[in-house]
């Protein structure tokens, strides 16, 4: 079964579910929520397969400008431009699309704790590990997780012998799988 293949079953998964819940008279709470969850999970992998499919149809409207004999020099010039820019990125969104349709864990959506330990090498090791940590934190915060400091053993010139966390928020599992 081939990629674009599987981008369809989804689209159609996601209609049909749209379509459920458009006729769901209520009387079992227990199948709307599991519609609405497997709804919701699909919402992002719909949205990034259309954002793909746009991104290949306007490359392809690019190179029939690039085939065009009547087109304008300037206008060619700046087709090629975006055409390279759109190559570009086609490859990590189809690489994100591959992941997100990935099978689920259970253990994807749990938390997890990050322990850091300074290996040999004295302060420099300390300072590394607090600026590991520092990465781990705001890669985190950018993901919108909440970061828990439950254990540290600071130098006392800002570097960490060891230090532990709490990570906790939505696929952090599956994220640290990347």
């Amino acid at each position: 079964m081939s990629l674009d293949d599987k981008f369809n079953r989804v689209v159609s998964r996601h209609e049909q579910l749209s379509d459920l819940l458009s006729k769901t008279d209520g009387s079992d709470p227990q199948e709307f929520v599991r519609l609405s969850k497997e709804y919701a999970e699909l919402n992002e992998v719909v949205e990034s397969i259309r954002a793909l499919r746009d991104l290949r149809e306007e490359m392809v409207g690019l190179r029939e400008i690039l085939a065009d004999d009547n087109a304008d020099a300037e206008m060619k010039e700046l087709a090629e431009l975006e055409l390279v820019e759109l190559g570009e990125r086609e490859p990590a969104a189809e690489q994100t699309l591959k992941f997100m349709l990935l099978p689920k864990d259970e253990a994807d959506a749990k938390n997890a704790i990050l322990e850091i330990r300074a290996g040999t090498g004295g302060d420099e090791a300390a300072l590394f590990a607090a600026d590991l940590f520092r990465m781990y934190q705001r890669y985190a915060e950018n993901r919108g997780w909440k970061v828990e400091v439950m254990d540290a053993s600071d130098t006392g010139i800002g570097g960490f012998k060891e230090i532990v966390s709490s990570i906790s928020g939505s696929d952090v599992v599956r994220a640290a799988k990347i």
